[in-house]
C-alpha cells in the first residue's frame, strides 16, 4: 500500500526501551504477536504503520536506501556515517534517552598528558624514537579522524575495533581509544581516562525521517 508508513526501531538494549516508550507517551501502543525475537510490530488503531526491529546502525542504512520512512536511532551513528548516506536523512528531533559521549581515552599512567595538544606531543616521539605512529583503537574512524585532525593530530593510525575497544590498550592492540561511554564507569574500571578536552560528541536518542519520504510522513501527520 502506497500511505505504509515503516518504522524502524532498536531491536535491544536501552535504546530499544526508550523507543518503546517514546510511542506509548504519544499515544501508539505497538502490539506484537510474538516475544523479544519477534522483529515486527504493528501500533493499535494506526494500521498503515508498521514497525520493524533493526539493529541501530542498521536504521541507519535502510533510512539511507529508502527502504525505512522513520527511524530511531544514536546521533552518533548518523554523524559515523558517509556524506551520502546523512544526506538523506533528516533529524526530526532529539529525544530525551540514550545520552551518551564518544570521547578520546588514554591510559590513566600516562600523567604528563592531559589535553589533545598533549597528545600530539606523544604522536610526534611514537614517530621520532619508536619510528611507529600512535596507534587509536575505535568504532568511530570517520568521527575519530574529523576530530583529530581538526585539532592539529596527524601522526597516528586508527585500529578498528570490533567490540570491548576498552581492552585494547591493555592487551597491547592499541595505545589509546575512542568510544562512546554514558557514565565513564567502563573506561575507569579499565584504567583509562577521557582528555580534558576530549569530547567529540554528545549523542543521543534521535527520531529519524528519511528525506525522500518526508512529504508522505507529514501528510500523515503522525508525528
Amino acid at each position: 500500500m502506497k500511505n505504509i508508513i515503516t518504522v524502524g526501531l532498536p531491536s535491544k538494549g536501552r535504546l530499544r526501551e526508550g523507543a518503546i516508550d517514546f510511542f506509548k507517551k504519544n499515544n501508539y501502543n505497538l502490539t506484537s504477536n510474538g516475544g523479544e525475537r519477534n522483529y515486527f510490530a504493528d501500533v493499535e488503531n494506526f494500521p498503515n504503520i508498521k514497525i520493524i526491529y533493526l539493529h541501530a546502525k542498521e536504521i541507519i542504512q535502510r533510512l539511507g536506501d529508502g527502504t525505512l520512512d522513520i527511524g530511531i536511532s544514536g546521533l552518533d551513528l548518523l554523524n559515523e556515517s558517509s556524506s551520502n548516506l546523512k544526506n538523506k536523512i533528516e533529524v526530526n528531533k532529539k529525544l530525551d534517552f540514550g545520552s551518551a559521549n564518544v570521547v578520546i581515552a588514554i591510559p590513566d599512567d600516562w600523567i604528563d598528558v592531559q589535553t589533545v595538544a598533549d597528545l600530539e606531543e606523544v604522536s610526534f616521539d611514537f614517530r621520532d624514537k619508536k619510528n611507529t605512529r600512535l596507534r587509536v583503537a575505535t568504532k568511530y574512524p570517520n568521527l575519530t579522524n574529523t576530530f583529530l585532525v581538526s585539532k592539529g593530530v596527524t601522526q597516528y593510525k586508527l585500529v578498528p575495533s570490533l567490540g570491548a575497544t576498552e581492552t585494547y590498550p591493555f592487551i597491547g592492540s592499541s595505545e589509546i581509544i575512542t568510544d562512546i561511554t554514558s557514565t565513564g564507569k567502563t573506561l575507569k574500571d579499565n584504567n583509562l581516562r577521557v582528555l580534558k578536552d576530549g569530547l567529540i560528541l554528545q549523542s543521543k536518542a534521535c527520531l529519524l525521517v528519511a528525506k525522500k519520504s518526508s512529504k508522505k510522513v507529514k501528510s500523515l501527520k503522525i508525528f
